[in-house]
């Protein structure tokens, strides 16, 4: 069966390849003859946060970007990154080596100086777009292996691309925090981001707790007051947990935020107020509710809050906020849901709810859009074709 689907993927990718290198290729001077694709030159992004924003700054949860889609790319991004990375770090933490090298010390150029990434992406010799996408296609094509790419097939592996990139940044965060080198990273060891701090260094009076003990001792789910690499991980991205001990603290959090005449839980009005639009941004189910009532939006959160409200007390406590909590701070896997919705939506021609491949080779920068400069001007690039 496996041997059956190759030879499928290999024969439609021929047969594919074949049309599109023998269909006429637009002139810009044939006025008669438009050009059929206009695109942007692929162009690689920068996702770098500096060293004081924080790797993990609860900040950036409504800035979300979405991931490359290539796995190559996603490689030429991060070391783009991680050569920026190094400079702020260096900069920030060995002043004295900056100023050595910037006295006139001209280090060897590596290999990647000499290419341009922006040229590589665009070269069809390279990489061509056509060609990575006939190679992607049986890897996403997965479960099952039919010849389609389906949504939750472009999620999965949408998430698996997001967890290489946010694990790649968690080991460069942990290479600045263990200080000793021993593997883990104790409260002690670890330097809040430079956004809770103060004019004069100390910690702020910031509302929540994030980056503070509690948030540490949450993530240390071992109990050992130390975090290993998947703890760490989870210290920085609580919202893709399953520790137990962090969802809870993650609660507490968001009722210590939103909890406004500090009686320790939240009452209607300071869900309605705080909560509430949140939830129904990310739950499509929510706004099911409005089409039973027609008074407003209230009633909506009423129905909510009362399905929610288990002991029936009229007020959310932590447990009770544990069922929405993934709706207040949505998941890698929720975005990567809203990436491979998306790309579905551009690249399904015959809108049936999933992709073939050919369709993938007639909407190929469906896929590759992530790395557009909203910026650039539209250029027309044949060898993408």
């Amino acid at each position: 069966m496996v041997k059956l689907s190759v030879i499928l993927y290999l024969s439609i990718a021929m047969a594919l390849l074949f049309l599109i290198s023998h269909s006429p290729k637009p002139h810009s001077s044939d006025h008669n003859h438009p050009r059929r694709h206009v695109h942007r030159r692929l162009k690689i992004r920068s996702n770098f946060t500096s060293l004081s924003s924080g790797g993990g700054d609860k900040k950036r949860e409504h800035q979300h970007e979405p991931v490359a889609f290539d796995p190559l790319v996603a490689d030429i991004e991060r070391h783009r990154e991680d050569k920026e990375w190094e400079s702020v770090y260096f900069e920030q933490h060995h002043k004295e080596f900056a100023e050595v090298e910037a006295q006139g010390h001209e280090p060897q150029p590596e290999w990647e100086d000499f290419m341009d990434a922006e040229d590589y992406l665009n070269d069809e010799e390279r990489f061509n777009v056509t060609n990575r996408l006939i190679m992607l296609f049986p890897k996403i094509d997965s479960k099952p292996k039919d010849g389609f790419v389906s949504e939750e097939e472009l999620t999965e592996w949408n998430f698996r691309q997001t967890q290489s990139e946010v694990l790649h940044r968690t080991q460069r965060e942990m290479e600045v925090h263990d200080k000793n080198r021993d593997g883990f990273v104790s409260f002690a060891e670890y330097e809040p981001p430079r956004w809770t701090r103060s004019s004069d260094g100390n910690i702020s009076g910031y509302d929540m707790g994030w980056w503070k003990e509690e948030h540490f001792n949450a993530s240390d789910m071992d109990g050992d007051g130390l975090l290993n690499i998947t703890e760490f991980n989870d210290f920085l991205h609580p919202a893709d947990t399953e520790n137990p001990k962090l969802l809870q603290w993650l609660c507490k959090e968001e009722i210590r935020e939103r909890d406004t005449d500090k009686d320790g839980k939240v009452n209607f009005n300071e869900f309605f107020h705080g909560l509430f639009d949140l939830v129904r941004n990310y739950d499509e189910h929510v706004d099911n509710y409005s089409k039973h009532f027609d008074d407003s939006a209230e009633a909506s959160a009423k129905t909510l809050f009362a399905e929610l409200d288990k002991d029936g007390d009229g007020l959310f406590s932590e447990t009770e906020l544990l069922p929405i909590i993934g709706k207040l701070h949505p998941s890698e896997r929720y975005y990567a849901k809203q990436q491979a919705d998306y790309t579905i939506s551009q690249a399904d021609n015959d809108k049936d709810g999933r992709l073939s491949l050919a369709e993938m080779i007639e909407n190929p920068y469906a896929f590759y859009s992530t790395i557009f400069s909203d910026e650039e001007d539209y250029d027309y690039h044949d060898e993408l074709r």
